[in-house]
């Protein structure tokens, strides 16, 4: 897991705020843990967090890689808005197992657990995230996760992170576009691997560009492909792929 960092956010503006940028319904808060992302003006990702309301405060998680650019980038949309954005030495426990008192379950699929917020360390269990996340199809931030993805095609309507009943918010027209306006030619999919190739390899079918390889797992891997490309046989390096039933 990628280390974390919680944010605070504060202020009577915080909820209408949150509505205005981020890619789900901020309603949705009151019924526990909101995975939700905050794309480009032209509707490409640049983070994903978890949300979760604490108090009348709403807590934000997201990738320590990923936390001073979201802050600065949140800080530029506020203008005159009531929000203040805080840091917190609050540190996410996540597993699979038997969940403590206050966790909430992981708003991606049912197998990813449950995430958990205290002042103690940063920890989890010894579940095999990357075997869960292969078999689901759920992207990591960093690693599926980047500057050039759209979440349709990293999955996240399936993930629930996205809500198109919400009303605008920033990558809001490029997004709906993509959903009810054009067909998607390209997409996270699962492929069964044989053999091994470094995260970020690039897959070839029938020796032309078809995607690139990502995180594998068990004789599966999730793949970033050209889907009028991806064939029976592809190739990552050393590696055969072929699209998993």
């Amino acid at each position: 897991m990628p280390n974390r960092r919680i944010l605070r956010l504060t202020g009577a503006d915080t909820d209408t705020y949150l509505q205005g940028l981020i890619t789900n319904d901020v309603q949705r808060l009151d019924s526990g843990l909101v995975y939700a992302a905050l794309l480009t003006p032209q509707g490409k990702y640049l983070a994903d967090f978890f949300l979760l309301r604490d108090g009348d405060t709403v807590l934000l998680d997201v990738a320590e890689g990923l936390a001073d650019d979201l802050i600065k980038r949140l800080t530029m949309y506020k203008l005159r808005a009531d929000v203040s954005i805080s840091e917190t030495e609050l540190n996410v426990q996540r597993g699979t197992g038997t969940s403590p008192e206050g966790a909430l379950t992981d708003p991606r699929h049912p197998d990813m657990g449950w995430r958990a917020y205290s002042t103690g360390p940063e920890d989890t269990d010894d579940t095999d995230w990357d075997a869960i996340r292969v078999r689901h199809c759920i992207p990591e931030t960093g690693i599926e996760l980047h500057p050039d993805s759209y979440i349709l095609e990293s999955g996240f309507e399936a993930l629930n992170g996205l809500d198109f009943k919400k009303g605008c918010y920033v990558g809001q027209e490029v997004t709906a576009r993509m959903k009810h306006k054009t067909e998607l030619r390209k997409g996270l999919r699962i492929v069964d691997i044989t053999g091994d190739a470094p995260v970020g390899t690039e897959i070839t079918a029938d020796g032309k560009p078809a995607g690139f390889l990502y995180t594998q797992s068990n004789g599966r891997a999730i793949a970033y492909l050209r889907l009028d490309r991806a064939s029976e046989d592809m190739q990552a390096g050393e590696a055969v792929l072929r699209l998993s039933s």
